[in-house]
């Protein structure tokens, strides 16, 4: 069998660290973009579905968070209807920067994708989140407490 997950974390971590190089002269570092993105892109989210989106546990998102929130990118703001749910949105200083986040992505996927025909593009979409699928199902049930049998 292809080692396929081997060649997709080369390609996670090449663009994790061209985007920490990038993203230093924002003050932006580890990932932080991610989430700054992720709650530009869902003002209002609460802490644990934006982990959830990401795939993260949530102790690493609150990290993540909190260093946005004293960086004054983001914000918490309590809900309006419950006061314990704290939801979180961009400040000014983080909807000055996600344009700029936004375009490196585009950039990233355009040059990730070079070479391919656009039907190419929409098969290997569709295979990337098949494969995506399976591998939700075993992170939920290991975030579980579950121990996969291999």
């Amino acid at each position: 069998m292809k080692d396929i997950l081997r060649d997709i974390g080369i390609i996670a971590r090449s663009l994790d660290s061209i985007s920490n190089i990038e993203f230093k002269e924002l003050d932006l570092t580890k990932g932080q973009f991610l989430y700054l993105v992720r709650i530009c892109e869902n003002p209002g989210i609460i802490q644990e579905k934006l982990a959830e989106m990401i795939k993260v546990d949530r102790t690493t998102a609150a990290r993540a968070v909190k260093r946005l929130e004293i960086q004054g990118f983001i914000e918490k703001r309590d809900d309006e209807t419950n006061k314990k749910i704290k939801r979180l949105l961009p400040k000014e200083k983080g909807e000055n920067v996600y344009p700029f986040l936004k375009r490196e992505g585009e950039h990233s996927n355009k040059i990730a994708l070079s070479g391919m025909t656009s039907d190419e593009i929409d098969t290997f979409h569709a295979l990337l989140q098949r494969v995506r699928e399976n591998v939700e199902v075993d992170w939920e049930y290991v975030k579980k407490g579950h121990k996969r049998d291999y």
